[in-house]
C-alpha cells in the first residue's frame, strides 16, 4: 500500500467525524434520540463507538504517514518533535474550545476530546517511530496493564470519604481520585468529581489508537492469499469476542472509565467497519470501486479535513450558545431559538432534536464541501 492512498481510511475517519459531529450536538440534551445517546455507565451504544473510532483512525493514518516520512527523512527524533508540536497544537485547542462560554480560567475543563487525541499521539508516537508491530502490540498490554494495576489494586478515597480499591462507581475509582488531586475544579463540570477524559484512562484510550495502528501495519504488509478486508473481518470479530469476555470476567465495557474491556471491543467494530469500507473502496473490482468511491464521497470528503472540521463543530456550537436573542419568555440563546422552530413542527422532542443534529451536520458538511473543492486540507 506504500505510495496509494487508501480510499478506505479517508472514508472510515470520516464516517467517524460525521457521526462524532452528530452525537455532540442535539438539538436539545434533554431529548435526545435514543441511539445517539451514551451509555449511561456500563454499556456500549452507538454513540460509544464514535470517539474511539477516531482513534483507531488516527492510529491507522500515524502508520501510514510515519512509515513514509522515516523512509524519505530519516530523522526520527525530528518527526518526535514535529508531532509533540502537532499534540500540543491540538491541546491547547481544545483548551480554548473549553473556555467558551464562560471564559472563567478558574474553572477551566482541562480534560476533553482534543486533549485526550493530543495525549495519546504523544504517547504513542515513540513506540510506532522506533518500533514495530511487537512493540505497538507491547504498548497496548503495557498501557491497559498498568490502567488495571492502578484502578483493581491502590486503594484510594472516595467521594463518600471509604478508602478502598477496585471500585468503579462514578467518582470512587482511582482514575476519579487522581483527576481530583491534580486538576481539582477543571473537571467536567456535569460531574465536578470524575471526567470521562481523565487522565488514567488516556491510558487504554492510547490502547485504541494502537489497535489502528496495528491495522496500518496490516495493510501495508504484503498482499497474501487472504484478502486484507477479510483479515480485518476475522480480526474484528477476535477482538469483539474478546472485549466481551474481559467485560464479562475483569472490568465492564465503560467508555466513561475507558476500560480495556471497552477498547478492545470498539477496536474489534473499528475493524468490522474498516474491513468493509477497505472490501468496497480499495480491494473490489475497478467498476465496484469506482461506485463505491463516488457513494462514499461524502465520508471522503469528511475525513480529508477530520479534525479540523470537528473543531469547527465545537466553535459553532458553542457560539450558538453564547448569542442570545428574545424568546418567549425574555432572552434565549441562538441555539434554543433554532430548536424551538423546529419544535413546532409535528415532531416528538427527540425527533426534532435529531432534526437538529442532522441539519447541524450538513451545514458543517457544506464547509467541508467548500474547503473540498478549495484543496484545502488542513493538519493540526
Amino acid at each position: 500500500m506504500t505510495g496509494q492512498r487508501l480510499g478506505s481510511l479517508d472514508a472510515f475517519r470520516g464516517f467517524a467525524i460525521a457521526g462524532m459531529v452528530l452525537v455532540n450536538n442535539p438539538g436539545s440534551w434533554k431529548a435526545i434520540h435514543g441511539p445517539l445517546a451514551h451509555a449511561s455507565w456500563n454499556g456500549c451504544t452507538f454513540t460509544d463507538l464514535i470517539f474511539p473510532f477516531f482513534l483507531f483512525a488516527a492510529g491507522l493514518a500515524m502508520t501510514l504517514s510515519l512509515s513514509r516520512r522515516a523512509q524519505e527523512e530519516g530523522n526520527r527524533l525530528a518527526l518526535l518533535r514535529t508531532l509533540a508540536r502537532r499534540a500540543a497544537v491540538i491541546f491547547l485547542i481544545g483548551l480554548a474550545l473549553n473556555l467558551i462560554p464562560s471564559f472563567q480560567l478558574a474553572t477551566l475543563r482541562i480534560p476533553g476530546v482534543l486533549q485526550r487525541i493530543a495525549l495519546t499521539i504523544v504517547l504513542a508516537a515513540p513506540l510506532v517511530l522506533w518500533g514495530r508491530w511487537r512493540a505497538v502490540l507491547a504498548g497496548i498490554f503495557g498501557f491497559c496493564g498498568l490502567y488495571l494495576v492502578l484502578m483493581l489494586l491502590v486503594p484510594v478515597p472516595g467521594t463518600d470519604g471509604v478508602v478502598a480499591a477496585g471500585r468503579l462507581a462514578p467518582g470512587l475509582d482511582f482514575g476519579a481520585w487522581l483527576d481530583r488531586l491534580l486538576l481539582g475544579g477543571h473537571l467536567w463540570a456535569s460531574a465536578r468529581t470524575w471526567d470521562p477524559e481523565g487522565l488514567v484512562s488516556t491510558l487504554p484510550a492510547t490502547a485504541s489508537l494502537l489497535f489502528g495502528v496495528l491495522a496500518g501495519y496490516y495493510l501495508q504488509a504484503p498482499r497474501q492469499r487472504l484478502p486484507k478486508a477479510a483479515g480485518l473481518l476475522l480480526a474484528g470479530l477476535a477482538l469483539l469476542a474478546l472485549g466481551w469476555g474481559l467485560g464479562a470476567v475483569l472490568l465492564p465495557i465503560n467508555k466513561n472509565l475507558w476500560t480495556p474491556s471497552y477498547a478492545v471491543f470498539t477496536a474489534g467494530w473499528a475493524c468490522l467497519f474498516l474491513a468493509a469500507f477497505h472490501a468496497l473502496l480499495d480491494e473490489a473490482s475497478p467498476a465496484v470501486t469506482r461506485v463505491a468511491r463516488r457513494l462514499c464521497l461524502p465520508l471522503t470528503i469528511y475525513g480529508m479535513n477530520a479534525l479540523a472540521l470537528f473543531v469547527l463543530s465545537g466553535l459553532v456550537g458553542r457560539v450558538l450558545q453564547v448569542l442570545h436573542v428574545a424568546g418567549p419568555a425574555g432572552s434565549i440563546t441562538l441555539k434554543e431559538k433554532l430548536f424551538l422552530a423546529l419544535a413546532t413542527l409535528p415532531l416528538s422532542p427527540a425527533n426534532a432534536s435529531l432534526v437538529f443534529a442532522v441539519l447541524f451536520n450538513l451545514a458543517i458538511f457544506a464547509v467541508a464541501v467548500w474547503m473540498w473543492r478549495k484543496q484545502w486540507f488542513i493538519k493540526a
